[in-house]
């Protein structure tokens, strides 16, 4: 096709001799079908025909990177309507539908970060990823010097999926910097719980897509956005210009807040402190800890999160926060603390009714029992007081009336202390007070229960009894215990418990008798529900047993119980590898010694090459060494140790340390090598003349490593008083070295455009070698090449 003129090859494709392929593909690969250089074909016919002018020699192909067939594709050009791609004939079945200008977005992206990397001499790796849907999910740069990764990721996630995706890029780094082609709920998540968001996009420039990156911060209503180009990638990560890290290192991650349903009572301890690094200490906030009990709920350890302007309160005293608490957890497990912005002191009767406090004898006799202060709303004392009660029936039935309470003159009897709860106030206080002896391992009394409630529960008829009973434990639920399985009468079953039980919905209940051992060991199983579910902290309750006809109560659990129960183990305990990742390193004494050999080899070489020892070189020591430390047998594994370290096997270790052992040697030799040349270059410096680069070549007793790489080396750390040693190598014509300007750059001086303007530079630099070296030695004249990052100069 290429002996034809473009005229006419535009005639024969818009006859369709070429191809018969209409779909509109807009981008390839040029080169061959493995080939990842994308191209997109402009749409327009003038912008094609000097595209085709510009690249006469270019093949375009539906590569594999684009998720294409191989075969190869034609440019086509129209006059009325969008020119694009075609499969030329005779080739395979293309089953390609991504064709669009961001079907290629992938490897634009691949390819500007490579050529960053290049640009500024950086170590790294660029990958694309292909996460289900075709080789352009995500594109990946991994730098190891910055022990980061920075994920560009194309494709719609999820929080589940993104979260999952993070643990795994982040299992060889320190952080994973995430940039998000589009704006959606998962972005918006982020920028909410980091303070800041980074994004990309794309735009369509002839036959390229230019990549920009932006970022956001929660302040801010706009993203701030900078061609990729203009970026720099440091040992620090990708930096946008002039200076801000596109990286914002995120703050401590906030904890996150939950309202509490009611309210909360409390009691500090003063005399114990919090940690200092605390994940719930905030600017303005003040922890402290206390004794907490939230509504239907036993007394546990937690934190307090109170405003520092607020002055601490007698902590003998039990408090109440009647509003607008909140739970405060973090996603890392690292543990809960309550947040409350105001409170209140409750009674000494209320307190001594949350178990926080013992209420005294004289307060005991002279109060009456006021309204628990989870019920709401309050009671007003009666006039003359009214018990009511609902029967079997439905019915309410009228109690005798009582004299009004004179607390003032004489006090208040049993009786008349019972009227003041209502039936709903001594359900909530009876489920209170059976929870609170679960949590000690303890069964109940129903006497000692009815002496909280007042005298009318101590002397209820059994059909009432059975009707509280029911009313206590409704709604059934199997993750939930029956709680009146706690309450004993003379140290056995209640005898309305059959009753009860088949009132609620379990399974076999009529057929039991109070005395029989089924029913007493299906009891016993309750019981230990509660004890597991109201402990501090909580355990994973036992499974129901069954009450059926046919079965006993001492059978086994059925085989979906058991799956359950094993899955929820499996869930558990893979929560806690996900969350930790690590277990104690099995080895043996023999591997140990490998391994500690290992390092000591390594150490002395570390020594003698000085303090500065490379990233490769001291993570392999770190990672060795606490591996050692915890493979010994009986050593005691920390909560949460580095996790790397104790995945990693005795082969794995050796490799590691084998690797940095030949690294450090290498610098040696390097360093060696350099101080050689340097010696070569001074000589040279103070008979005033140059060398070539052939003849220094000649005199190096090594040559394993570069000469560029070594004239670098020298010059790399020059300041403004030493002069630039590699400017008295000339090449084989008397002139600068081809590679003279980047070694201007890598020293930290700028370079000018024009070879005129760098020659004048390289001769002054050869001006300042040999006054520098001159017996005696003069002063050097100025150098002409300003500082990186110092105002242009105007050129010698």
């Amino acid at each position: 096709m290429s002996s034809i003129s473009d005229g006419a090859r535009s005639l024969i494709e818009q006859s369709g001799s070429l191809s018969r392929d209409h779909r509109l593909v807009q981008t390839a690969v040029v080169g061959d079908a493995h080939s990842d250089h994308p191209v997109i074909l402009p749409m327009d016919s003038a912008e094609l025909d000097s595209w085709r002018r510009r690249h006469p020699n270019y093949t375009y192909w539906c590569g594999f990177e684009l998720g294409g067939c191989g075969g190869k594709l034609t440019d086509r050009l129209y006059q009325e309507k969008v020119c694009h791609f075609a499969h030329v004939a005779g080739g395979p079945t293309c089953g390609r539908t991504a064709t669009g200008e961001s079907s290629a977005d992938h490897l634009f992206i691949k390819r500007g970060l490579s050529s960053l990397l290049k640009k500024h001499k950086q170590r790294g790796t660029v990958e694309t990823r292909d996460l289900g849907t075709g080789p352009g999910g995500a594109v990946d740069l991994h730098l190891p010097a910055a022990r980061r990764r920075l994920r560009f990721q194309i494709t719609l996630l999820d929080y589940r999926a993104w979260r999952a995706a993070n643990l795994a890029l982040a299992d060889d780094v320190d952080e994973v910097d995430w940039l998000f082609g589009t704006d959606g709920p998962l972005t918006k998540e982020l920028l909410a719980r980091h303070g800041y968001s980074l994004r990309f996009r794309l735009q369509t420039v002839g036959g390229e897509r230019h990549v920009h990156i932006g970022s956001q911060h929660r302040e801010e209503l706009t993203l701030q956005w900078s061609r990729l180009e203009d970026c720099r990638i440091t040992s620090t990560g990708l930096l946008m210009p002039p200076a801000e890290a596109i990286r914002l290192s995120p703050p401590r991650p906030k904890p996150l807040a939950f309202p509490i349903g009611g309210p909360v009572v409390f009691a500090l301890d003063l005399g114990t402190s919090v940690p200092d690094d605390s994940p719930f200490a905030a600017e303005g906030r003040r922890l402290v800890m206390a004794d907490v009990k939230p509504v239907d709920s036993p007394i546990v350890r937690a934190v307090l999160s109170l405003p520092d302007d607020m002055e601490l309160p007698p902590a003998q005293h039990v408090y109440r926060a009647p509003d607008h608490a909140r739970i405060l957890v973090h996603e890392d497990s690292r543990g809960w603390a309550v947040h409350l912005d105001r409170f209140v002191r409750l009674s000494d009767m209320d307190a001594a009714r949350t178990g926080l406090a013992t209420a005294s004898a004289e307060q005991q006799e002279t109060q009456p029992l006021a309204t628990h202060p989870t019920s709401k709303p309050a009671l007003k004392e009666p006039s003359p007081p009214t018990r009511a009660c609902t029967t079997n029936g439905g019915s309410a039935r009228k109690e005798p009336k009582h004299a009004s309470p004179s607390v003032a003159t004489e006090p208040v009897r049993a009786e008349e202390k019972s009227a003041v709860l209502t039936r709903n106030q001594a359900i909530v206080r009876a489920r209170e007070l059976l929870r609170e002896a679960a949590a000690r391992g303890h069964t109940l009394d129903w006497s000692a229960l009815a002496s909280q409630l007042g005298a009318f529960y101590a002397n209820m008829p059994e059909r009432d009894r059975m009707s509280f009973l029911v009313e206590l434990d409704t709604p059934l639920r199997e993750s939930k215990p029956i709680l009146s399985a706690l309450l004993l009468e003379e140290r056995r079953l209640l005898p309305c418990m059959p009753a009860v039980l088949d009132r609620l919905g379990v399974p076999g209940a009529r057929s039991t008798t109070p005395t029989s051992a089924q029913l007493g060991n299906w009891m016993a199983r309750e019981r230990e529900r509660a004890f597991s579910a109201c402990a501090t902290p909580a355990r994973t309750p036992p499974p129901r047993l069954s009450l059926g006809d046919a079965q006993t109560a001492e059978r086994r659990p059925t085989k979906k119980q058991r799956q359950q129960v094993e899955s929820a183990i499996s869930r558990i305990q893979e929560s806690k590898v996900t969350r930790n990742s690590y277990k104690a390193p099995v080895s043996s004494a023999e591997e140990r010694r490998k391994v500690r050999e290992a390092i000591d080899r390594l150490e002395q070489k570390a020594a003698q090459h000085g303090t500065d020892l490379p990233n490769q070189v001291s993570r392999a020591l770190h990672r060795s060494n606490l591996w050692l430390k915890y493979a010994a047998p009986g050593a005691h594994i920390p909560e949460k140790p580095e996790r790397q370290a104790l995945r990693s096997t005795v082969d794995g270790l050796l490799q590691s340390l084998a690797v940095a052992e030949k690294r450090l040697e290498g610098d040696t030799h390097r360093e060696s090598l350099s101080k050689e040349v340097e010696r070569l270059l001074v000589e040279v410096a103070v008979v005033g003349k140059t060398i070539k680069a052939d003849t220094l070549e000649s005199r190096r007793s090594h040559h394993d490593i570069g000469q560029r790489d070594l004239l670098t080396d020298i010059d790399r750390n020059a300041t403004d008083d030493t002069p630039l040693l590699s400017s008295l190598v000339t090449d084989h014509n008397g002139a600068p070295l081809r590679y003279f300007r980047d070694i201007l750059l890598a020293a930290g001086y700028k370079a000018p455009h024009t070879e005129d303007a760098l020659s004048v530079i390289w001769r002054r630099e050869q001006e300042r070698a040999h006054a520098a070296y001159a017996n005696p030695p003069r002063a050097l004249p100025e150098r002409l090449a300003p500082k990186t990052g110092s105002p242009d100069q105007s050129a010698p």
